[in-house]
């Protein structure tokens, strides 16, 4: 079973945190896999990680660049990683089907969306169902707080 932490933005936006979790999966040297529901959402991913202040470099690559399996961070919208990747990051509601061979996966969701926020309370009532552990992030004034 994976270990799922579902991260609900309240302060900043997907665009400042995502660059920070994927910067500390590169430091734990782990590879990773964003999936987006959209391949709109890719060509924006991608832009923003090559001009993420922090950190300085994220290497990444998405379909239109191949070689996955040179790439640390791979964005998509296809449910499997093409790079190997043992951390799934779920944005914008994006569903992979199967959890199997992640060690952890990141449910990060808009917290002033409401229709996000039901989504994502939906997963993790099935998440819970499955087996799966679960945790809990909100961002705090300073940093994030584990509430459960």
């Amino acid at each position: 079973m994976a270990e799922i932490g579902f991260y609900h933005l309240t302060r900043t936006r997907l665009d400042r945190e995502l660059p920070k979790l994927l910067g500390r999966t590169l430091a734990a040297q782990k590879r990773a896999f964003v999936l987006c529901r959209e391949a709109a959402t890719v060509t924006a991913l991608d832009k923003l990680l090559w001009e993420a202040p922090e950190p300085p470099w994220l290497p990444h690559g998405a379909a239109a660049d191949g070689d996955p399996d040179l790439q640390p961070i791979w964005l998509g919208v296809e449910a499997a990683p093409p790079n190997g990747a043992t951390f799934l990051f779920l944005v914008d509601g994006a569903d992979a089907g199967t959890l199997d061979g992640y060690e952890r996966v990141f449910d990060l969701f808009d917290g002033n969306d409401e229709a996000a926020v039901g989504a994502a309370r939906q997963r993790w009532r099935d998440a819970k169902a499955a087996g799966h552990a679960l945790t809990y992030w909100q961002q705090g004034p300073q940093r994030w707080e584990k509430k459960a």
